[in-house]
């Protein structure tokens, strides 16, 4: 399909309820309100192009965005491109989650993961997290830099209360998927949160509540979590 192409799609596929849901989750810039189902529908055509995902991400339009990352493909993707998309995600659901799933996905997760975590630009650091909690649910335990999650954990206590808004809960998100995910540190994690306590987060003008991390560990491992091949969705 060709960039127009999917733009056509989008346009008949949106909806006004749809668009009034993203903007209750703090959406930004402009967006047709196509429901996910729909952008999969695109997805399993597609499948994978890595120039018609960049040509959609550069729109601005979040459906197209959002496809974009559905359909990116991670062993072309660029650390440049991986760059400029998190630096002009416009709201959360670009930059924490389709940013993170190719960030996590190529072979520049860790780097970027690490570097954005310590700006000061909220969007950049909540992306920075969220791509560690996809890392630790893709890699196996034994190819994991366990020292370097320990520190992370470690460092979150001090430091999530103050972060700023998102950012305090793709933190919380990091200690709930080592947790999850790494079975050597679901302890290390539980005492983290239990350090940590209650988050506060401005979940907008939405139900959304913040996980309790502890609780959320539990029902992950209750259900048996194995790590994913793929973190899109």
């Amino acid at each position: 399909m060709t960039k127009d192409e999917v733009l056509d799609f989008l346009r008949e596929h949106g909806s006004k309820t749809f668009q009034n849901i993203f903007d209750n989750h703090g959406a930004a810039g402009s967006s047709y309100g196509v429901k996910i189902e729909y952008l999969k529908q695109l997805q399993k055509k597609i499948k994978k192009d890595h120039r018609l995902s960049l040509q959609l991400f550069e729109t601005g339009i979040s459906d197209a965005m959002y496809l974009a990352g559905l359909i990116a493909d991670e062993t072309k993707i660029s650390k440049v491109n991986i760059q400029h998309w998190v630096e002009t995600a416009p709201w959360p659901m670009i930059s924490e989650y389709t940013v993170p799933w190719i960030a996590a996905e190529s072979h520049y997760g860790w780097e970027l993961a690490l570097d954005w975590i310590k700006s000061n630009k909220e969007n950049i650091a909540s992306a920075g997290w969220a791509t560690l909690s996809n890392l630790v649910a893709l890699v196996p335990d034994e190819k994991l830099d366990k020292d370097l999650l320990k520190n992370l954990l470690n460092e979150i206590p001090g430091s999530i209360h103050q972060s700023p808004n998102r950012v305090r809960y793709t933190m919380n998100g990091f200690v709930i998927s080592v947790g999850g995910y790494v079975s050597d540190l679901t302890e290390k994690a539980k005492s983290t949160a239990e350090e940590v306590g209650k988050v506060k987060v401005d979940m907008g003008k939405t139900a959304c509540k913040v996980p309790d991390a502890i609780s959320y560990i539990d029902k992950m491992l209750s259900r048996g979590v194995k790590k994913k091949k793929s973190v899109r969705c």
